[in-house]
C-alpha cells in the first residue's frame, strides 16, 4: 500500500491560524472588503449535498489506490454524515472566513476526525471540486425542472382532452381568424414545452462528464481512478481536459439558454391567460386560488399568479445574459470571475420551478365560459376561409379567384351588419352565380373545426387522438 502523505509541520497549522483559507504563503488575514468580496459561502452553501457526495466518491476512490487507509476513509464517511446532519438541521456553523462551502466542510471535517479530515484533499482542487459540485447540483435540478414539465404538460393534455371539441376563435394580429378548438390551442403549448424538455435533457445529456480528479488545471502526479469516481457519481465518464474542465461553465449556460427560452412559452402562456380572464374575452375564469383583489375596487379579481409568470422571463433571460457576459473574455484556465455563474443558475432555477407550479395550478383551476367562446368564434367572418375553400372544391375556381369573390361577399355582409351565413343566396350568387345552397352547410363554427382533418389541424377528431397519444406518452415516460 502507497503510504499516505505526511501530515502538515506544526508551523503550517499556525499560518493557517492566521489566514485559514491559504496557510503558509500568508501571513496575514486579507482586508474586511476582500473577505466580503470574496466570500461565496452565503450562496454557494446551496451545494453542500453534492460537495458531500463528492468528497465520499473522492475519499472512496484513495482509500482503492492507496491514499487513504480503511479507516481513515471510514472516519471520513463517519464525519461528512454528520456534518451533512448538522447543515440539514440548521446548526452548522457557516464561516465567512472559511470563504464557501468546500473549505467550511473541509474544515468542519477536520475538527471532527483530526488528520484523515487533512488528507481528502489529497489529489483535488477547488477548482475541479466546485466544477464537479455544480455539475452535480445543475443535473438534479434539470431532473427536478423535467418532472415539473411533464406535470404541466399532463395537466394541459388532460384539460385538452375534456375541451378537444370546444369551439374557440383562433387568431392571428390579434383578430379573429379562424374557428379552433380550446383543446387545440392547449395543446399547442404541450408541443412548446415538449421542446423546452427536450433542450433540457439535451444540456444534461452534455453536462454529464465529472470533472473530480483534474485537480486545479493540469491532473495530478497521484495515481488516481477517475472513471471510479465519475461512476459513483453517475456521471457517464471522465472529462477529457483538465484545461478546459476547470473553466467551463458551458453546461451552466445551456441551462440558463433553454431555460429563457422555457420561460419565453410560458409567459406566452401566461399573457393569454390574463387576456382571456379579462371582462372584453370573457373566455376563462380563475378561482380564489390564483387571483387577487384590489385594495379600492371591491369588484376587481386580478390574475396576478399568470402576470408573475408573465414577467419571470425577464429576470430568467437576463441571469443568462448576465453569465454570458462574466465568460466571454476569460483565458484558460480558472479565473474568480467564474464564481459569478452560481447566484444566476441558482435564481433560474428557483423562478422557473415556482413559474412551472403556478402555471400547473392555473391550468387544472381554469374554468372556461364555453358559451362566449363559441360566440367569438363565429365572429368577424371566421368562416371566410370555409366560404373559399368550398368555391375552390366545388366550382373548381382559382384560389385566388375565390378569394376574391369571398371578399366581396364579406364585404357585403359587412356593409349590411350581417354575418356571412345570413346572406341570401340570391345576394351571393349576384357575385358568383355558381355558388347554390351547399354553400351555408360550411358557414357555421362547427363545421369549420369539422373539416380541418389534416395532420395537425384542429378537427375534434384530431385534437382527442393527440391529447390521447400525450397523455399516453407522458405516462409511459413517467
Amino acid at each position: 500500500m502507497t503510504n499516505p502523505p505526511a501530515s502538515s509541520a506544526s508551523s503550517n497549522d499556525q499560518a493557517q491560524l492566521a489566514n485559514p483559507q491559504w496557510g503558509g504563503r500568508f501571513a496575514s488575514g486579507p482586508a474586511s472588503i476582500m473577505s466580503e468580496i470574496n466570500a461565496s459561502i452565503g450562496f454557494d452553501k446551496k451545494l453542500w449535498r453534492q460537495d458531500i457526495r463528492g468528497s465520499l466518491a473522492h475519499a472512496a476512490m484513495l482509500q482503492k489506490v492507496g491514499l487513504l487507509t480503511a479507516e481513515e476513509e471510514a472516519d471520513i464517511q463517519r464525519g461528512l454524515a454528520e456534518i451533512g446532519r448538522e447543515i440539514d438541521a440548521g446548526t452548522f456553523p457557516f464561516s465567512t472566513a472559511l470563504e464557501d462551502i468546500h473549505m467550511n466542510i473541509e474544515a468542519r471535517l477536520s475538527e471532527r476526525i483530526g488528520e484523515a479530515g487533512k488528507r481528502l484533499h489529497t489529489a483535488r482542487s477547488r477548482n475541479d471540486q466546485v466544477a464537479t459540485d455544480f455539475r452535480l447540483w445543475t443535473r438534479d435540478a434539470i431532473d427536478g425542472l423535467r418532472g415539473q414539465t411533464a406535470a404541466l404538460m399532463r395537466s394541459l393534455a388532460t384539460r385538452a382532452l375534456e375541451h378537444h371539441a370546444t369551439p374557440m376563435p383562433g387568431f392571428t394580429h390579434l383578430q379573429v381568424a379562424q374557428p379552433v378548438t380550446f383543446g387545440h390551442h392547449l395543446l399547442a403549448y404541450v408541443e412548446m414545452l415538449s421542446r423546452d424538455d427536450g433542450r433540457l435533457e439535451d444540456a444534461r445529456s452534455r453536462l454529464n462528464e465529472s470533472p473530480l480528479g483534474v485537480a486545479a488545471l493540469a491532473g495530478t502526479s497521484f495515481p488516481i481512478d477517475r472513471e471510479m469516481t465519475a461512476k459513483t457519481l453517475g456521471f457517464d465518464r471522465p472529462t477529457a481536459n483538465s484545461l478546459d474542465t476547470v473553466s467551463d461553465r458551458d453546461f451552466a449556460l445551456e441551462l440558463l439558454s433553454a431555460l429563457s427560452i422555457q420561460a419565453m412559452h410560458l409567459s406566452r402562456l401566461a399573457e393569454e391567460i390574463v387576456n382571456w380572464a379579462s371582462a372584453p374575452f370573457g373566455f376563462v375564469r380563475l378561482s380564489d386560488a390564483f387571483t387577487t383583489g384590489s385594495s379600492i375596487m371591491p369588484q376587481k379579481r386580478n390574475p396576478d399568479a399568470a402576470e408573475l409568470v408573465r414577467a419571470k422571463i425577464g429576470r430568467i433571460a437576463g441571469d443568462f445574459i448576465g453569465l454570458l457576459t462574466v465568460m466571454k473574455g476569460l483565458p484558460l484556465a480558472y479565473a474568480k470571475d467564474s464564481q459569478e455563474d452560481k447566484e444566476p443558475v441558482f435564481d433560474a432555477v428557483e423562478a422557473m420551478t415556482l413559474s412551472l407550479a403556478a402555471m400547473d395550478g392555473m391550468i387544472r383551476d381554469l374554468q372556461p365560459n364555453t358559451e362566449r367562446m363559441r360566440e367569438v368564434a363565429g365572429m368577424g367572418f371566421s368562416t371566410a376561409t370555409d366560404l373559399a375553400d368550398w368555391l375552390v372544391r366545388e366550382l373548381r375556381l382559382p384560389f385566388r379567384t375565390a378569394h376574391h369573390v369571398t371578399g366581396r361577399l364579406v364585404g357585403m355582409a359587412e356593409e349590411k351588419k350581417i354575418d356571412l351565413a345570413d346572406l341570401s343566396l340570391g345576394e351571393m350568387q349576384s357575385v358568383e352565380p355558381g355558388i347554390n345552397a351547399t354553400i351555408f352547410d360550411v358557414l357555421t363554427v362547427e363545421s369549420s373545426l369539422a373539416s380541418r382533418t389534416s395532420f395537425g389541424g384542429t378537427a375534434p377528431s384530431n385534437v382527442k387522438t393527440q391529447a390521447e397519444r400525450w397523455l399516453t406518452s407522458l405516462e409511459s415516460a413517467a
